[in-house]
């Protein structure tokens, strides 16, 4: 029994460096250059169901409203209101090409990106 563990546990030390990348955090040169151009569909923990068309510009588009995104250290800034500060959130992508929106280090919502613009904001 004992020489069990002695295999098993020098195996998950070994493999955890590999389990763990699973995932990995974005920079902020890699969250511009996947989202710009492009459409990120998913969900928000606040705010529920999203679709949203990010030009290069800065511009980024939803279906019934507009507002401005831009990248600020390795973290994606969004502006609704021009009045209201910017909201910051940093971006771990998986395996898969799901984007985990990270606000504290806890997931605050998911995505996944769509080429272009297929919403046609």
């Amino acid at each position: 029994m004992i020489w069990r563990y002695a295999v098993v546990v020098p195996l998950l030390i070994t493999a955890w460096p590999v389990l763990a990348q699973d995932d990995r955090s974005l920079s902020g040169a890699e969250i511009a250059q996947i989202i710009a151009g492009n459409t990120v569909q998913g969900t928000m923990a606040s705010g529920g169901p999203y679709r949203e068309f990010y030009l290069p510009d800065g511009t980024l588009r939803g279906s019934n409203y507009d507002g401005r995104w831009s990248v600020v250290a390795d973290t994606l800034c969004f502006s609704y209101d021009p009045k209201a500060e910017a909201q910051c959130w940093g971006a771990r992508i998986s395996r898969s090409g799901e984007i985990s929106w990270m606000k504290d280090d806890i997931v605050d919502g998911t995505g996944v990106v769509q080429p272009g613009n297929p919403g046609n904001f």
